[in-house]
C-alpha cells in the first residue's frame, strides 16, 4: 500500500471529514445562524451564486432527489426566500431566484461563514492554511469524480 492508501491515513481523513461536518453544523436542524435546514441554506447559496436556476439544476448541484428539492423549494417560496417564475421560452421551466429577503438571508449566511472560516484560519496559522483551499478543492473534486464515475446514488453517498 502507498502512503495515500494506508488504512491509518484513510481513517484519519474519514475522521477529519466527520468532524468537519459536525463543526460546520450540518448535523444540526438549522444552519449558519438561520432558521433554515442545511439543504435550504445550500440552495440559497447556489441560487445566489448563479442568479437563477431551475429546481432540476439545483437537484443536480445539491445531489438531492428532485422530489426533495421540490418540497424544499415550495417551503422557501412560501417563506419568502425564493421567487419562482415561468420561462418565456418554455412554460414548464420555472427559474428560481432569490427575493430581497433571500438576498438578505444569504448575506447573513455569508457573513457567518466568512467569520467561521477566518476564525479557523487564524487558529491554524498562516503556514498550515496556505494550501488549504487547493487541498480542499482537490479532495472535493476527487470525491465528485468518484461518485459520478461509479454512479453512486443518494442512498450510498456520504458515509465519511
Amino acid at each position: 500500500m502507498t502512503a495515500c492508501n494506508d488504512e491509518s491515513h484513510i481513517a484519519r481523513i474519514r475522521d477529519a471529514s466527520r468532524r468537519l461536518v459536525r463543526e460546520l453544523g450540518f448535523l444540526r436542524p438549522t444552519l449558519a445562524a438561520t432558521d433554515l435546514p442545511p439543504s435550504a441554506v445550500h440552495a440559497l447559496v447556489e441560487i445566489g451564486a448563479r442568479g437563477s436556476m431551475t429546481a432540476s439544476d439545483l437537484s443536480a448541484v445539491l445531489i438531492l432527489e428532485k422530489s426533495t428539492v421540490s418540497r424544499m423549494v415550495r417551503k422557501l417560496v412560501k417563506a419568502g426566500e425564493l421567487a419562482e417564475e415561468i420561462s418565456d421560452d418554455d412554460a414548464r421551466v420555472k427559474p428560481l431566484s432569490l427575493t430581497p429577503q433571500g438576498v438578505s438571508t444569504l448575506q447573513r449566511v455569508d457573513a457567518f461563514a466568512r467569520h467561521q472560516v477566518m476564525e479557523a484560519l487564524t487558529r491554524m496559522g498562516v503556514e498550515a492554511g496556505r494550501n488549504l483551499p487547493e487541498s480542499l478543492d482537490s479532495y472535493a473534486c476527487a470525491l465528485q469524480a468518484s461518485r459520478t464515475e461509479n454512479k453512486t446514488g443518494d442512498k450510498e453517498y456520504g458515509v465519511g
